[in-house]
């Protein structure tokens, strides 16, 4: 197994773009579709595009009674790995809303600050096609029960018992059992027993992303999320065994997956291709990452300066770093969905409720924001009052002087009439 080979002023050109246009062509037709047509089109597209069979009468949505019935049908060991994972989430996210706090602050006559609100209606989106993704429905929506948020709803194509009983765990009001663009028009639309939810969250395969990419506005998404990304920052020291598992713990998600490897040593990057052929035969989803290694490539650089420059430039979703001062890199990394600080800390604790989310930005867009948490089931909505108009004289001044300096008489007035 051979990695493509890039060199440090290349990886600009071979990092990965937006959607292609031809997806969000695609999906704008199931969008528009649903919001013309409603439940019609939404069990139309899902029988179409394989989350329902054709002509079938199941129910789109799983009540949170039904989904109970499927919780208590679980064995006893998988139900208990799904509620330590709900709890580490719980856990995790608890800390993260108890760290933002209502402000206030004093003013010339009164007070300003703001207060901490959820979104009332939040939708949460589980892949479910190639793998169902049980550990993604904990992510999402126990985050935003913690938040806050009043109703609560997943989105899973073809859930698994798996999938259905963490949905119970998380207290999901329903479970609507189809996906794809159709499933997140439902969602923001309120469409086939759903409400119009406030937010849409998750990650999904392309035509999810563009969906969310075109309904943004008319409701809030977390981010434009795609197939997964792990880059890999590893010196001579590394065990490449342990390297080529993460990269295919990654490759493994999808064929569109992007694994990349960055290292101050050829010799590593050699022993991680060895390793990888090995581990590639007996890999039951080797036919997936094997695709999915052709996405990607190495980088060999001089230095750590060197490897930290390429990562920061990729922004990755994953930022694995196996080194002997991965503690010390990890300072110097500033562009990443999410950090992994040794060979230890490996990715697949990230991506199974060790409490961090793992809903991550993708395609360079760490580089603006964070993965998922209670911050994107919340407003901070600010607040202004005036106790006392003759204190605050000199903000009505100062707002009626800057109203004639930009020439908006009706602000100059509403201002003066008031002591300006």
């Amino acid at each position: 197994m051979t990695l493509k080979r890039v060199c440090k002023d290349e990886v600009q050109a071979v990092a990965r773009r937006g959607l292609p246009e031809e997806t969000l062509q695609q999906a704008a037709v199931i969008v528009e579709d649903v919001r013309r047509e409603g439940e019609v089109a939404l069990r139309r597209w899902s029988e179409e595009l394989g989350d329902l069979d054709s002509g079938s009468e199941a129910p789109l949505i799983w009540t949170p009674k039904s989904l109970g019935a499927e919780a208590d049908a679980l064995d006893a060991v998988s139900r208990a790995v799904l509620e330590r994972g709900a709890e580490r989430v719980r856990c995790f996210a608890q800390a993260q809303r108890e760290a933002l706090s209502p402000v206030e602050v004093s003013i010339p006559g009164g007070a300003a600050g703001h207060e901490v609100l959820p979104v009332e209606a939040a939708g949460c989106y589980a892949p479910g096609g190639r793998f169902p993704l049980p550990s993604t429905v904990l992510m999402t929506a126990v985050t935003a029960r913690v938040a806050g948020v009043a109703q609560v709803w997943v989105a899973s194509p073809r859930p698994t018992l798996e999938t259905l009983a963490a949905a119970f765990l998380a207290g999901v009001d329903g479970l609507l059992a189809v996906g794809g663009a159709q499933a997140v028009a439902a969602m923001a639309l309120g469409v086939g027993g759903l409400p119009r939810c406030d937010v849409v969250v998750g990650p999904g395969n392309r035509w999810v992303t563009a969906a969310k990419q075109l309904l943004f506005g008319q409701v809030g998404v977390d981010m434009l999320a795609g197939p997964t990304e792990l880059l890999v920052l590893a010196d001579k020291d590394a065990n490449a065994q342990l390297v080529a598992a993460d990269l295919l713990g990654q490759a493994e998600h999808d064929v569109d997956a992007m694994p990349i490897l960055v290292s101050t040593s050829e010799a590593l990057v050699v022993a991680v291709e060895q390793a990888l052929a090995a581990q590639l035969e007996d890999l039951s989803t080797r036919e997936i990452a094997r695709v999915a290694l052709d996405n990607g490539f190495a980088v060999v650089v001089r230095d750590t300066a060197e490897a930290v420059a390429v990562a920061d430039q990729l922004a990755p979703e994953h930022l694995q770093i196996s080194m002997v001062n991965a503690a010390e890199v990890a300072t110097e990394c500033r562009h990443a969905g999410a950090l992994f600080i040794g060979e230890g800390s490996a990715e697949v604790l990230g991506d199974y409720c060790a409490g961090p989310n793992h809903t991550l930005p993708t395609v360079q867009g760490a580089r603006h924001r964070g993965g998922l948490s209670v911050f994107d089931f919340l407003r901070v909505r600010t607040w202004l009052r005036i106790d006392d108009s003759l204190q605050a004289a000199e903000l009505y001044k100062d707002a009626a002087q800057l109203a004639q300096m930009e020439g908006l008489a009706g602000h100059e007035r509403a201002a003066k009439l008031r002591g300006g």
